[in-house]
């Protein structure tokens, strides 16, 4: 089972690499569903190539496409979006405590900084 999950958050990700396919999810992220010439219209690219991104973010399970009669209409499914933020939300704490101990060193350096300048004697000046 542990494969399958894997398999499915590569497919998520590598899906998820490409800002126009960000582009198209942020477009369904209303919940709505949309015709494709709908998607195409708000895009930059020709339909075939948005056809293409809808196959890469189809076969991700990331959005499911029906057709009725001559319309293809197209929505978003979360659970595979619910899957890479579950994944992620498992490293979360990891990154949490490294930043927290990166800033715990960068100021106890900052301190020791301050805390020389202020014991060493200031520099005589010579005359001129």
């Amino acid at each position: 089972m542990e494969n399958y999950s894997c398999f499915a958050l590569d497919r998520t990700f590598a899906a998820l690499s490409e800002p126009t396919r960000r582009t198209i999810l942020n477009q369904l992220v209303r919940g709505q569903e949309v015709t494709v010439t709908e998607l195409a219209r708000h895009l930059p690219i020709k339909l075939p190539t948005v056809l293409k991104h809808l196959n890469v973010l189809t076969q991700a399970g990331l959005v499911e496409r029906e057709k009725r009669g001559r319309t293809v209409r197209v929505r978003l499914t979360p659970d595979p979006l619910k899957e890479a933020a579950d994944w992620l939300t498992r490293y979360e704490g990891f990154w949490t405590q490294s930043l927290d101990r990166l800033t715990e060193i960068a100021e106890a350096r900052e301190d020791a900084k301050r805390s020389s300048e202020r014991k060493s004697p200031p520099k005589a000046r010579g005359r001129s």
